[in-house]
């Protein structure tokens, strides 16, 4: 979650100094939810994520130089043009690529899931996508093709409040998401999103429900995001009362809180934690900033449309 954290917090001070190219859709104060996820997984299962997805990629065992090179165009061919929104992705590690449109990678995770299953695999695939999600006509294609064949699809709703600046309540009269999943005959699960046991033992269980052959479980998960929805968003539409609420239950915080509290670590380790994130990071930014630019003779490689 530190990493994750940090992270963020670099790309976002490298995009207003113009060092970044494009925009930025960040996660801070959703740091949970993505560890919590992925630390139930196995390593060869897989996640599908979204255009707010860095966390996803980073608890999935994607590192901070990848990240990096994908987002400042340098890494790979594709990947220097594709950039930040659908760059993450690396399948050695069980991620596909991040998606820009909301609700994308529900029919992808269902057909990974599909495909798991008709193979005999045990493996389970978990799709991140946001509230807003929720009101596309993929999200109920998606899970109600994955209800009626029993798929191994975990779907992680992380409902930060706000599609966009638009609130829940504005665009769903039952604001409680993971009750959609009873409507296709399978469980849902409401989850404090931010205290991130609580989401990995919600998690675990929800695993063990996909591999077992039960079926998929859909996991909303209560979060909040402490930035806008993208770079030039100044969150004018949320409330102070409701940040301070939120930002008071802010995820590192409460785990740390916790972790000091039953004596397992003590504030030098912590100090010692975020240091070492933040040197592992300033060698990541260094490494991207020093990569090579894609030339004019890369342009078409990869590129499998033909030219009319």
């Amino acid at each position: 979650m530190v990493l994750i954290r940090e992270f963020e917090e670099r790309v976002k001070f490298l995009f207003l100094e113009g060092a970044m190219p494009g925009t930025i859709h960040q996660c801070q104060g959703q740091e949970a939810t993505a560890t919590g996820v992925c630390a139930s997984l196995d390593p060869d299962d897989w996640i599908t994520s979204t255009f707010r997805g860095h966390g996803h990629a980073l608890a999935k065992g994607l590192t901070a130089r990848g990240i990096d090179g994908r987002t400042f165009r340098r890494a790979h061919r594709l990947l220097q043009r594709q950039g930040r929104l659908h760059a993450r992705g690396q399948h050695e590690k069980g991620h596909g690529a991040g998606h820009c449109d909301r609700c994308r990678g529900i029919p992808l995770a269902t057909g990974m899931a599909l495909a798991f299953k008709m193979r005999g695999d045990r493996q389970v695939v978990a799709c991140f996508f946001g509230d807003g999600a929720v009101a596309e006509g993929a999200f109920h294609e998606g899970i109600n093709m994955a209800a009626l064949w029993k798929l191994p699809v975990l779907f992680v709703c992380e409902n930060n409040l706000y599609g966009a600046s638009t609130h829940v309540s504005k665009v769903m009269k039952d604001t409680r998401i993971s009750r959609r999943a009873s409507h296709y005959g399978f469980i849902g699960h409401t989850v404090d999103g931010n205290d991130v046991l609580a989401v990995y033992e919600a998690a675990r269980q929800a695993v063990a429900e996909c591999r077992g052959g039960n079926g998929p479980v859909l996991l909303e998960l209560l979060t909040y995001r402490r930035t806008g929805h993208s770079r030039r968003d100044t969150c004018a539409y949320q409330p102070k009362e409701e940040r301070e609420d939120w930002f008071s239950r802010d995820p590192l915080d409460r785990f740390a809180a916790v972790l000091i509290q039953r004596g397992d670590i003590s504030q030098a380790d912590l100090d010692q934690v975020k240091s070492g994130v933040e040197q592992q990071i300033d060698e990541a930014v260094e490494m991207a900033k020093k990569a090579p630019l894609p030339g004019p003779d890369e342009l078409l490689q990869d590129v499998f449309a033909p030219l009319s």
